[in-house]
């Protein structure tokens, strides 16, 4: 049969479906009886006699198999039509494992891993990098101040985007690449969805309740969502701190100070999302919507802390044995969004959008120590209050350019304009033995007042050369003023950058399957408001005397800010090969190389302080120098049953990444970018029964164990992580299922350190080494039962 797609631009539905419905359709018309096959011809044909039921030939059925597109597919067709490199992980992959955050489902995409122990989330690092080098977007748009992915859940989000590259729509925020939650938004489709989760990890249930609804009046549609939950988390650690001093003349080793503190912490959380979104119709191509979102958070902690000294001291404030804790925080966030957007003439589209937000933090926390006799020594008292207010609005306008040849140009030109500020208050107080208190607050940024404000500019074109090729080029003006005030203290910053990008797409052939894909850009890194402010934290074990007395170590620093901080640039060429099979398959190979100047890292040193009568060991950041970071991923998923024939109903996918980087100015060989692993895999399976409505799966989570040198005298290291996750999905009808999960299964202990030598006066070299260990987590376990009413 011809094909009946069009012959420059690709269909979104693939050949084969759209062939295969309009058989079909031409069939059913000719009733069942008569059915034969059909040929759709380019040009009406001649009407054929009609034939006498008497004489005419004995007709023969022909089986047409209409083959439904799954969604898998499409975010794989999402993949394959992107001018810059892209990963679509849709709603199936997202329910996949029944997760409660978001956060359990980013770490186990294709190139990213998380900070911290395995299996309880963290920082999200696309190839091993992050804090600043990965940007995490929201429908598009930079979330507010103290957003962390874990506030969303899965059945909030449609899908996730991941870019290996920045482009001048999404910003140039993004050297390692892009993660885009887009939330859900699908308002055409009736829905009433009804979710109960009862999960148990640590030893206490974790339920949880989402409600999903969408409908339509006239001309407004509407989805409404809420979403609570309950959690409760323990984590035992371990920290084994030493110090040994060698004397380079005889080599001898003294032990000066040897300790290991045990702790306890349970944390007891409730959260409740409240969201909506509402659209109207204007008209053709025209429409106007308000999304309002709000949640509230409270959570109450413990904990037990027991310190062990084998010898020596280490000249903290406070020797003791035992402490207990326990803090309260409550979370409050607002936002308001808006959208309109509208059909312009001759091909034109605009886009205009807006939004408002605020949160508040307040936490208050109470400590007490004791020594070995359970006699009180000490307590802590800290309040922190934390406002943060914003808004932002943008725009962008589409315009496409048809040329003689059928081919086009789709221009899009933008802008953005933002602004957050924050208010930050603090209160510490200390209590001694004898019950004197004293205020620990200093004028060196307990107060905090900032202002930071973003304007963006920014042009982009994808070109479809011809059937072989298709460009986007980019370009991105960016500004960040910010404006800091700390009691005496006020800072001015200002940086501005100026980023070209450029993305190619090479296909062989138009039907080809394979195609190669090519970038070069240019990205940033801005400093942060804590890395630009001028105000100072001061090490809580070694306090500063009423006098101006006491010292620090160099292993418990101050922290202090730097106002004079540049941006990292970076450029960055990628370069994959990727290979598309006929049901939803993808087979991808890349490489990546980035050079970045001016990376920023925090250095420590011995220095006169305003605050003290004595000089301390001080953190701050620096524009160091120059680092370079390249790798190789690797990346897949297919059905078994298309490499080879009577295959099981076995779904395959996983990932590989293997990462190099080196920073100049500091003695190898772990000279590497910070807490970036030297390779990170998943390899995960689903599994349809055939004779039930069961499907069975799991994943494995694995990234390695490496080093870290800080700079000459400083190092850490990390251990190896490994999370092992499985499920099972029973479908008793397309409108209820229940799912089972178990989470971190075999977990193991967690282990990291770090390791500080400086050279004394007197020649003597001493090194601070400082061991943690993080006990596993037991498994968490979760029924899951979805109901569509």
């Amino acid at each position: 049969m011809p094909s009946t797609c069009p012959p420059r631009r690709p269909s979104p539905v693939p050949c084969s479906l759209l062939g295969a419905l309009l058989a079909a359709s031409a069939t059913l018309a000719g009733g069942a009886a008569r059915a034969q096959p059909v040929t759709v011809p380019s040009t009406p044909a001649p009407a054929a006699p009609v034939a006498d039921p008497a004489t005419a030939p004995p007709q023969t059925l022909e089986r047409v198999e209409i083959r439904a597109s799954r969604q898998g597919a499409d975010d794989t067709e999402q993949r394959r039509q992107s001018s810059a490199a892209k990963i679509v992980i849709g709603r199936e992959e997202i329910e996949r494992m029944g997760d409660s955050t978001l956060g359990e489902v980013l770490q186990r995409l294709p190139g990213v891993t998380t900070e911290g122990a395995p299996g309880r989330g963290g920082r999200v690092r696309m190839r091993g990098m992050g804090n600043g080098y990965t940007q995490i977007l929201v429908n598009g748009e930079r979330p507010p101040a103290g957003f962390s992915v874990e506030q969303l859940t899965p059945e909030q989000v449609e899908r996730i985007e991941v870019l290996r590259a920045p482009t001048a729509e999404y910003g140039a925020q993004a050297i390692a690449g892009t993660i885009n939650i887009v939330l859900r938004e699908d308002l055409r489709q009736r829905l009433n969805q009804i979710t109960l989760t009862l999960g148990h990890d640590s030893d206490h249930g974790q339920p949880e309740l989402g409600w999903n609804r969408a409908d339509q009046l006239d001309a407004l549609s509407y989805q409404v969502s809420g979403h609570y939950a309950h959690r409760t988390s323990r984590q035992r650690s371990s920290t084994h701190s030493r110090t040994v001093e060698q004397d380079l003349g005889t080599g001898a080793e003294t032990t000066t100070f040897d300790q290991i503190d045990d702790s306890l912490t349970q944390t007891t959380s409730d959260r409740l999302h409240l969201g909506s979104r509402l659209q109207w119709r204007l008209g053709p191509g025209s429409s106007f919507t308000l999304a309002p979102f709000v949640m509230l958070a409270h959570s109450q902690t413990l904990g037990q802390e027991r310190r062990s000294r084998l010898s020596g001291s280490d000249g903290s404030a406070s020797d003791y044995a035992s402490a207990l804790s326990e803090g309260n925080a409550r979370y409050t966030m607002g936002r308001l969004q808006s959208t309109w957007q509208t059909r312009l003439p001759q091909g034109s589209r605009l886009e205009l959008r807006a939004r408002v937000h605020r949160s508040l933090y307040d936490a208050h926390t109470e400590r007490a120590e004791s020594d070995r006799s359970a006699s009180a020594l000490r307590s802590l008292e800290d309040r922190v209050s934390l406002r943060d207010t914003g808004w932002s609005t943008g725009g962008k306008l589409q315009h496409a350019l048809l040329g003689d040849d059928g081919e086009g140009h789709e221009l899009a030109l933008g802008w953005e304009l933002e602004t957050d500020r924050r208010d930050d208050r603090r209160s510490n107080i200390e209590c001694g033995s004898g019950g004197s208190c004293q205020s620990l607050d200093t004028d060196l940024g307990d107060n905090q007042h900032a202002r930071v404000q973003r304007s963006a500019l920014w042009a982009q074109d994808e070109w479809a050369l011809n059937p072989q090729w298709s460009v986007m080029g980019g370009l991105r003006w960016e500004e960040i003023r910010t404006r800091s005030e700390a009691g005496d203290s006020r800072i001015e910053h200002r940086s501005a950058v100026t980023t070209p990008l450029l993305h190619a797409v090479w296909r062989p052939g138009q039907r080809s399957k394979d195609q190669v894909r090519m970038s070069l850009t240019r990205s940033y890194r801005a400093p942060s408001l804590n890395q630009l402010t001028t105000s100072r934290a001061i090490a809580s074990r070694y306090p500063v005397g009423a006098d101006g007395t006491g010292g620090n170590q160099p292993g418990s620093p101050d922290q202090a800010g730097n106002p004079d901080l540049e941006p990292e640039l970076a450029t960055g060429v990628d370069l994959a090969f990727e290979h598309y099979l006929a049901r939803g398959g993808v087979l991808s190979a890349s490489v990546f190389h980035r050079r970045i100047t001016g990376l920023m890292r925090s250095v420590v040193t011995l220095q006169d302080v305003g605050y003290a009568s004595v000089q301390r060991w001080v953190s701050r950041p620096e524009n160091i120098g120059t680092a370079r970071t390249s790798g190789i991923e690797l990346d897949g998923k297919f059905r078994l049953a298309e490499l080879m024939d009577e295959a099981p109903p076995l779904d395959l996918r996983g990932n590989l990444g293997l990462y190099r980087s080196r920073v100049d100015g500091i003695d190898g060989p772990d000279n590497r970018i910070d807490q970036q692993p030297d390779w990170s895999a998943q390899l995960g399976a689903d599994y349809r029964l055939r004779s039930l409505p069961l499907t069975l799966g799991g994943s494995v989570t694995l990234s390695s164990d490496y080093a870290v040198q800080l700079s000459n005298s400083r190092r850490s290291e990390f251990d190896s992580k490994r999370v092992i996750d499985v499920y099972g999905l029973w479908r008793f009808s397309p409108a209820v299922q229940l799912r089972v999960g178990a989470s971190n299964l075999a977990p193991r202990d967690y282990t990291s350190g770090s390791l500080v030598r400086t050279i004394a006066s007197d020649g003597s070299v001493r090194t601070d080494r400082s061991s943690g260990s993080t006990a596993p987590g037991l498994t968490a376990w979760n029924l899951r039962l979805e109901m569509k009413l």
